[in-house]
């Protein structure tokens, strides 16, 4: 049989088998070539459970069905996201992490180089620890809304993010959700900043630097980057909890984990 036998609809389903199975099959990558690979995979089991399948679904050829896959996807990225809330919500889950820490505003660099020439750098280091307590205190506002958008997911969604990279759904979450849990958090970063009193704080630092003579005008809007910092620090560590779920099998605390997951 060559490819001029074959219709353009024939070619392409022996080429899905070829990549769909080959998905499914552990070989030794040094010793065949791909094309031999690809005709071991057609000539195997496996090749022809993909076969079978590719009329309904190439998920049920690897033995899962889509709402298994739904279900998976979902299923971790709960568990993820609760972690995180969980990690990030405690107390310095924010100010001791160096890899979320949050710092001054940028435009606050002047001011806090001004003040500390005066001896005066508490001040500006008391409000960047109170911007990091709020971003701590709001954290666990995020994981019903986070909830809320992994349940919308829809199955076409799930099947490009299980076969994506390791961060792929938290990319799906960041690009579809991020806007919309973005402004929802809003209000409970706002509210976080001034009970931990980084407003005043804010207000006590510009006031002191108002006070130095032939400084320029400084201005930052914290509450803007107060909510962007803290989901930033969110969504990083939810892509870290996902990597974990999917290259680590202690990671998968569930059979469905287990399943989804294997082989990925």
């Amino acid at each position: 049989m060559n490819n001029s036998s074959l219709s353009r609809s024939a070619r392409r389903r022996v080429f899905t088998v070829i990549f769909c199975a080959s998905l499914g099959l552990s070989m030794n990558a040094h010793a065949q070539d791909w094309w031999s690979k690809a005709k071991n995979v057609l000539n195997s089991g496996t090749g022809q459970q993909v076969m079978d399948a590719l009329g309904t679904s190439s998920s049920s050829a690897l033995g899962l069905s889509n709402s298994e896959i739904s279900a998976g996807l979902k299923e971790a990225l709960t568990l993820g996201t609760k972690q995180v809330v969980n990690q990030l919500g405690a107390q310095n889950g924010f100010n001791l992490d160096p890899k979320i820490h949050i710092p001054l505003p940028g435009p606050l660099a002047r001011v806090d180089s001004a003040l500390s020439s005066i001896g005066m750098s508490s001040l500006t280091d008391d409000l960047e620890l109170r911007i990091n307590r709020a971003a701590e205190a709001a954290t666990p506002k995020a994981k019903e809304l986070f909830i809320s958008a992994i349940s919308q997911m829809t199955l076409d969604d799930a099947k490009s993010i299980l076969t994506g990279p390791q961060d792929a759904a938290t990319q799906f979450l960041r690009r579809a959700m991020g806007p919309e849990l973005e402004t929802a958090m809003r209000p409970y970063v706002q509210s976080a900043l001034a009970q931990a009193g980084a407003l005043r704080a804010y207000d006590s630092v510009m006031g002191q630097y108002g006070q130095i003579p032939f400084m320029p005008d400084v201005k930052a809007n914290l509450n803007d980057y107060a909510v962007d910092k803290t989901m930033n620090g969110i969504f990083y560590y939810v892509g870290q909890e996902e990597a974990a779920i999917r290259t680590n099998p202690a990671a998968r605390t569930t059979d469905l984990l287990k399943k989804v997951f294997a082989n990925r």
